[in-house]
């Protein structure tokens, strides 16, 4: 990810609705599905700056890994300390030593996700889960993802494949932040119509007021509540819950 929308994450990355509710997210499924008590080993692969592996470092041994150097010195400033800077295609850690990889919104920006994901599943003990998050409907793909230096947006069809093909069992998944695809896909639409801006394309992080973003994020708790027992049939991201055999 470019160094200024790195530097745009960290200052957002603890308060904006997106942030938030993906943590909340996968702090929840985290919690019902871990074993009860016991301390997890935890890699949280293309760490970014860092909230949600301090959000989830409680949990046991918790270990950030980013290939960009300025991604984990923002860690660091978060006071984070287990870092390494690797590639996800070639993890530096021991075959099934994990009970818990990460990949929050990583694999759209790897050229070759099946590969990283195949890796994610040697490191996983067996029984050990991968959590993912993507974008998804390839119809919003905008600005916004060239910003980011995305390569695609997910179909569920397509995850699923990356998954089962890594020999892992698809536990969960289901799009998410389904009351904002609208205004979301609306927001897209007028970006593709409006003449584009010279220079660097630009993310579409338009900062709400306080108590709208506040209402943004109950909003998303509720979904979230669905999510518990359902999934939901749009959204403007996926989420994945997979287990190694």
């Amino acid at each position: 990810m470019r160094p200024s929308e790195l530097a745009k994450m960290f200052d957002l990355e603890d308060t904006y609705w997106w942030f938030v509710a993906r943590r909340e997210l996968v702090r929840d499924l985290l919690a019902r599905r871990r074993p009860s008590g016991r301390s997890l080993r935890l890699l949280d692969v293309g760490c970014g700056t860092g909230a949600t592996l301090k959000a989830l470092d409680h949990l046991g041994v918790a270990v950030g890994m980013d290939r960009s150097p300025q991604a984990l010195r923002y860690c660091a400033v978060r006071g984070l300390r287990r870092l390494l800077r690797a590639s996800a295609e070639a993890l530096p850690v021991a075959t099934e030593s994990v009970d818990v990889v990460l990949a929050l919104d990583l694999l759209e920006h790897l050229p070759d996700d099946a590969a990283a994901v195949r890796e994610f599943a040697r490191v996983l003990r067996p029984g050990g889960l991968l959590l993912v998050t993507v974008p998804a409907c390839p119809q919003l793909w905008s600005e916004h993802d060239r910003a980011l230096d995305h390569l695609r947006r997910y179909r569920a069809s397509r995850l699923r494949r990356i998954l089962l093909d890594a020999g892992l069992r698809v536990e969960k998944l289901s799009p998410v932040i389904a009351a904002l695809l609208l205004p979301i896909a609306g927001l897209r639409l007028i970006q593709r119509i409006l003449p584009r801006r010279s220079g660097r394309p630009q993310t579409a992080f338009i900062v709400p007021p306080g108590p709208v973003n506040s209402l943004l994020v109950a909003l998303l708790r509720l979904e979230r509540r669905w999510l518990s027992r359902f999934n939901l049939p749009v959204g403007v991201s996926l989420v994945a819950v997979a287990c190694k055999r």
